[in-house]
């Protein structure tokens, strides 16, 4: 077959992945089920609810996409998160500067997000262990930085429009929240950078063929120093918006938001040994957990469900990325069996 006569993918099937195909089914059946449910799904209230809520860890998660790929893993994120919480609750209500306050909470958690990359560049510790310790860490830092450790009353209305305002609002349709829009810009810079940039490129080298990439002249310490910066500061944006959702600045802000990141990135097609995962299927996985969560909200189920639900897809994604790759490299070997001589 010649390459004119090749079928090609849909364009929307491209941009989404045709190994997210699944996970689109799953969000359709989803969604179904619910619907039929409770017919409050689908009004206009509730599905603003959705996008507001699906926000914060969507914004986490992109960094966190960026992490996995590059065989990485930061479990410190939620932790970052409460110390940029506590710092916006400082400016804000201290110094009364809304613009210093969130060039505070990103700039603090590019900074944490720096200590980390450290630690594992210059001391050889795991990512896993690096970041479990600075998980305990950085928390500690938040309660440091909160006056006798206690939360901060932010009172700013115009500050509160980031975590609970919206645009493009007009009779009969509640608008879209600031939060989701700020989300849509971070997924499409993320989806940019990833798929179109040598930097991008160098991420999924990095995490496919580490030894390789060195090779070809990618700098894994100065990669990883700029990887964990960029997570690190889009969980400082993650704890400015919860800032100001709950007008307080809180040390124990993002507290598991690390576990419903992970559990997104995988969910979208990463998998644990790097090199494979886009930003479109965590984005997908993020907003499959936003209806799950919506929907066991609506049907009046306890939240702890929720907990074991998220803790179960966790474990399902992970296996199906270990499933996917022992497969592809069985595929490998049969096709380099059969064209040996």
């Amino acid at each position: 077959m010649t390459a004119a006569a090749r079928p090609r993918r849909p364009g929307a099937l491209a941009l989404i992945g045709a190994e997210n195909l699944s996970l689109l089914i799953a969000l359709v059946i989803l969604v179904a089920i619910i619907a039929s449910q409770d017919g409050n799904f689908f009004t206009a209230r509730n599905l603003f609810n959705i996008g507001q809520n699906m926000a914060v860890t969507g914004i986490v998660a992109v960094g966190m996409t960026i992490v996995i790929v590059s065989s990485g893993l930061d479990i410190s994120v939620g932790s970052i998160a409460g110390c940029a919480s506590v710092a916006v609750g400082l400016m804000v209500t201290g110094v009364g500067s809304i613009a210093g306050g969130i060039a505070a909470g990103v700039a603090l958690g590019a900074g944490l997000g720096l200590v980390n990359a450290s630690i594992i560049n210059y001391l050889r510790v795991n990512p896993v262990v690096a970041t479990l310790a600075t998980l305990s860490a950085f928390r500690g830092v938040a309660f440091l930085l909160a006056p006798d450790g206690k939360p901060i009353g932010v009172l700013d209305q115009t500050f509160a429009q980031l975590g609970s305002g919206r645009i493009l609002q007009v009779a009969g349709f509640p608008g879209v929240p600031i939060a989701f829009a700020i989300l849509l810009v971070v997924a499409v810079l993320g989806h940019l950078v990833l798929s179109s940039t040598v930097f991008g490129r160098s991420v999924y080298s990095m995490g496919g063929n580490p030894a390789a990439a060195r090779l070809a002249g990618v700098d894994l310490n100065r990669m990883r120093l700029a990887i964990y910066t960029i997570s690190g500061a889009l969980a400082g944006l993650a704890g400015v918006i919860i800032t100001a959702r709950t007008s307080s600045g809180q040390p124990l802000s993002g507290t598991g938001l690390e576990l419903e990141a992970i559990t997104a990135v995988f969910l979208g097609g990463a998998l644990l040994a790097g090199g494979k995962g886009t930003v479109m299927g965590t984005m997908l996985a993020v907003l499959l957990l936003a209806v799950l969560s919506n929907g066991m909200n609506l049907l009046g189920i306890p939240t702890f469900y929720q907990l074991v639900a998220k803790g179960l897809l966790l474990v399902v994604a992970v296996a199906i990325g270990q499933w996917r790759m022992a497969l592809a490299e069985r595929r490998q070997s049969r096709a380099t069996a059969g064209g040996a001589p």
